[in-house]
This record gives C-alpha cells, structure tokens and sequence, in this order.
C-alpha cells in the first residue's frame, strides 16, 4: 500500500492538513499521518494539494489531435497531453461531421476504453465518447457543420450505445422528445440539450422526458429573458447538470459566483478544448472547418467562436478566484460533478474508499505536478 504524506489533500469539499492519502488501485481510506499502518510507501507530497484526478467531459482534442479525426493514435495522444493537466480520465468528443466519419470516431474510443484502463496505459482513461451533435439545430449551429446535421435517430445512436456517454441535441426538432426518451429508457446514455433555439417550456419538456445535462451554458442556445427564459432559464431552475467552460471568454467570469450557487453540485467545468489545446495561436482545424486561435479565442473565419484552448486545471483555477470558491470547492466541480453527471460516482470523481485512485497533485496556481491514474503514477512534471 502507498501513503502520500505532508501535503493538502482535498476531501468533501474540504483542504486537509496532517492526513494521509492510503491508497493502491483503489483508494484505501484518508486518516492521520501518524496512523499509517505498517509497510506503507511513504510518498512526499511536497506540500502540494493532493486532489481526486480531474474528469472533463467535453473536450474535441489537445495537442494538434482531433477526436472527429477518427484516429486510435490521435486519441491516445490526446489522453497522454491531458496527463499534464492533472485529467485522469475524459470523453473524448466528436463534432457534426458525416455520420460514417462519427462512427469511425466512436469506433477509434471502442478500441481505447478497454486499453485504457490497463496501467501501461500511457494516458488518462477514457470513459466514452461525448457525441456534440448531429442531432442539433441549424439555426444555433455554433462552428458546427451545417451539412452534417441530421434529424434526431434514437435507432443510430443506440447502436453506439456501448461507446457514447452523452449525446448533445436539440429537443425542439421534430422527433426530439420521442428521442429523448428512447435513448434514456433503453441505454445509459445521457442525452444533453445544447446547440438548440428551444423555448423555456420546450426545454422543460426535455427535461421531463429524461435529458439531465445542459451543453455549454449560455453558448449555442437560447438566452435568458425575464419574459421567455430559454434554454439558460431552464437550466438554472432545473437539477440538470450544467456545463460551464470557465474561460472568461465563453462566459464572462461575473457569473461564476451565481452559477455555483444556483447549480451547486450541478455545476460541470469542461473545456471545450480543440486541437490547438496545448499549441500556440495560429490556423488549426475543428471538424474539418479551419479555426484561428489567438490568446484564449477560437474562431471560425467568420468571427464565430469555435471551441476553446482551456485547460481544465485552469478552468478550477479560474472557477476558484473568480467565484471566491476554495480550492477543495472550485475542483469538485471538475472532479465529484463529473463523475455525478455520467453515473460513475461510484468509482471516479472522490477520495472514498473503493474509488479509483485517481490523483493529481497541483500547486497552488493548480498546475499539475503529478498525475496517477488507478494507483500508477503516470505524469510528473521535472
């Protein structure tokens, strides 16, 4: 058995000090540094914060690799860049492209989930695929592909159902509520509104045939008005889960402190993260359509923003300055959210027992400086 010893460890919401983190493939337990039993490996943490790993739920790609790319090798890159985020496992997530190319992306995650959970793995888990449409609406579209976009087919998705975790769509289409409720009755796939122009009433409908997560709060939807609150008013006054990509260019950073008190545990930080995640500014591509990324945008040639270049170490970071959060509050929202939103709560996203040891440990900027996936030490920075 490991014992990492001297540093913060983040539990139940709270930092801390003089405990012990006791763990092998599994987490064994949290208890005080001079209760360590007999032959643990003393691992120094250095004074570091010693975090669950962190979860990200929707991201396209990282390190000039792209999850529409339909590559094996491209998405095991990307799980090997995120290790340095301090991410320990993710949805690697597709676009609206054509639907053979979908498959083949989904095809690529199949072959990797298995692999992914051996500890010779050289990267974090991947834990499904998030497929970000094409089930979606034309007119809120975002840097989706127009001539890709399919009407809702709960009989396509569900032959995928072994691979895909989420599915982003529109409700409003016609056929979407019947959608929404084949998916959720006959596979555990979480279906998420987003890229939709639906009224508040159509998104509560959703919500009522079963969809339990919002996509990218705020963005490629139907805004908040005191008179039609949308997709946004839904969000907020419904226990689903809710994504922020908290960039401070998404979303400006004024409402963050809103959003974690109204959504609470609800909250999911994701990314968003495309190809250019890792690089420097310059012409990259997401889903085939060519992106410019300069300082923290992403955008298509027409001005429309694409996506993102976030972190998700910095996504906690900016979720803890900008809302006032603690640092053991900022990283559950990467971390025990996550793992709520998708059903895995009872393996990933906490420090109690039985759970995955699934560890990072950050400084205080939260860069990462070591990363364990299921008890094998596979990241640390020199």
């Amino acid at each position: 058995m490991k014992a990492l010893v001297k540093g913060t460890i983040l539990h139940r919401g709270e930092a801390l000090k003089g405990m012990a983190l006791l763990f092998e493939e599994t987490i064994r337990g949290v208890v005080p540094e001079p209760d360590l039993p007999e032959g643990c490996e003393r691992l120094d943490a250095d004074g570091l914060m010693v975090s669950p790993g962190l979860i990200d739920l929707h991201i396209h790609g990282y390190a000039g690799e792209d999850t529409s790319d339909g590559s094996v090798e491209g998405i095991r890159r990307i799980a090997a860049g995120l290790l340095e985020n301090g991410v320990t496992s993710f949805l690697p997530t597709t676009m609206t492209v054509s639907w053979p190319e979908t498959e083949q992306a989904f095809a690529a995650v199949r072959t990797l989930m298995p692999q992914s959970r051996e500890a010779g793995f050289p990267g974090s888990e991947i834990l499904g695929a998030h497929a970000e449409g094409p089930f979606i609406n034309p007119r809120r579209k975002g840097a989706q592909a127009a001539r890709d976009i399919l009407p809702p087919d709960a009989k396509r998705l569900l032959e995928h159902r072994d691979v895909v975790r989420i599915v982003t769509m529109a409700p409003e289409m016609p056929g979407g509520l019947a959608f929404i409720r084949e998916v959720t009755t006959s596979s555990p796939i979480v279906v998420s509104i987003g890229h939709t122009d639906a009224t508040f009433a159509q998104a509560m409908d959703a919500i009522a045939a079963g969809a339990s997560y919002v996509t990218h709060l705020f963005n490629a939807m139907s805004g908040l008005n005191h008179r039609e609150p949308g997709v946004v008013g839904a969000a907020l006054a419904s226990p689903v889960y809710t994504e922020l990509i908290a960039d401070a260019f998404h979303v400006h950073p004024g409402l963050f402190a809103l959003l974690a008190g109204t959504k609470g545990g609800r909250l999911v930080l994701v990314t968003d993260c495309t190809r250019a995640g890792g690089l420097g500014d310059g012409e990259y591509t997401l889903g085939g359509q060519p992106i410019f990324v300069k300082g923290i945008e992403c955008r298509l040639e027409d001005g429309t923003i694409a996506g993102s270049v976030l972190r998700l170490n910095q996504a906690v970071r900016n979720l803890r300055d900008k809302a006032g959060l603690s640092d053991a509050q900022a990283v559950s929202h990467a971390t025990q959210s996550a793992a709520g939103a998708i059903g895995v709560s009872d393996r990933k996203g906490s420090f109690e027992e039985g759970r995955d040891a699934d560890i990072a440990l950050f400084d205080h900027e939260w860069n990462a400086r070591a990363t364990y996936v299921r008890g094998t030490m596979k990241y640390r920075r020199a």
